[in-house]
Parts: C-alpha cells; sequence; structure tokens
C-alpha cells in the first residue's frame, strides 16, 4: 500500500489539484450544489477565505507528493453565536475514493475542531450519497435533519442532510 503524507494545503501548491478535485465533484456528481466549474481565481478568494478565518485546509499527499484528497471547516453561520459550530467538507480525487482517505481526512478535521475549541461539526450530505452518510455516521456523526429538494441539479430534485458531530470542547465557552 502506498504510504500517505498528512500536509496542510497551500494555494501555491495545492491550488490546482484541489480545483481539479472540486471541478470533478461539480461536474460529475451532487457532492457540490454548484452548475459551473471553479477558476484559479475563485480557488485564491477561497483560500483568503480559510486563511482569514483561521480555517485548515488539511490534504493527502500519495507517496509521490500528488493530492488525493483534502477537507476543510469554515463558518456554518455568519452569526457570533455560532462561533463554536463549523461546518466541514472532505473531496477525493475520483481515483483514490473508497480507499479510507476520506476517513484519515475526516480525523485530522475533527482533531483540528478541537485543537481549535469548537463545539459542533456539521455536514451537509446530499441524502442520496451513501457512502458519505456511513463514512459520517462511522465517526460518530448523527442525522439530525434533511432539508427535502433545497437543490436542483442533473433534471432533479435533491435532499440535503445535515449530520452532526458534538465535540468535548472548548471547556469554557463564552458569550460575546
Amino acid at each position: 500500500m502506498s504510504k500517505h503524507t498528512v500536509v496542510r494545503c497551500t494555494f501555491e501548491r495545492h491550488a490546482n489539484a484541489i480545483l481539479d478535485i472540486f471541478n470533478d465533484a461539480i461536474l460529475n456528481s451532487t457532492a457540490l450544489y454548484e452548475y459551473k466549474p471553479r477558476t484559479l481565481e475563485v480557488m485564491a478568494t477561497w483560500f483568503e477565505t480559510k486563511r482569514n478565518g483561521g480555517f485548515p485546509v488539511i490534504g493527502i499527499e500519495d507517496d509521490n507528493g500528488v493530492l488525493i484528497g483534502f477537507g476543510s471547516y469554515g463558518t456554518f453561520r455568519a452569526f457570533p453565536a455560532f462561533k463554536y459550530t463549523v461546518e466541514h467538507s472532505v473531496y477525493i480525487h475520483r481515483d483514490h475514493r473508497g480507499k479510507g482517505i476520506g476517513k484519515l481526512l475526516m480525523h485530522e478535521l475533527i482533531a483540528a475542531a478541537r485543537a481549535a475549541d469548537l463545539h459542533a461539526m456539521m455536514g451537509g450530505i446530499d441524502a442520496a450519497n451513501a457512502g458519505s452518510i456511513k463514512l459520517h455516521e462511522g465517526l460518530g456523526f448523527r442525522h439530525v435533519g434533511t432539508l427535502p429538494q433545497v437543490g436542483f441539479k442533473f433534471g432533479k430534485w435533491l435532499d440535503l442532510a445535515f449530520y452532526q458531530l458534538m465535540l468535548d470542547t472548548p471547556a469554557q465557552p463564552v458569550d460575546g
């Protein structure tokens, strides 16, 4: 089995690989409720938003240094009282799905969220994505609701399921 390395992704090193993974998901799946491929300019803004928010972009590289998957989290809702909650996402290159890369990335994201004193991780998953749902449930995420027919892609209505993992952090949450 190949050796995998966990890395902190940077725009300079990983933007093109992340762009390829994102765009494959946009064009060929309902993992993203988007229609048009992203551009490098969009990726620059995406990385800047992650950096400004203090949000990690964690990647997995194969033994040749090629990025085969990545994950991140960001603001769940843009209101102050949601400061301890994030929404995460994980995307794997199409040639590496089903090999445990998503689980490895999720463990890294959960550890990063705990280290950042967050309390809840939310995952918005297309309700037909059985693989992602199985992954999340296996990691202790709990189904907390489904929004029926909130997306429309590939000529059909899509249901969005939310899965939540409660963390034991922060020890001393504060208002404000």
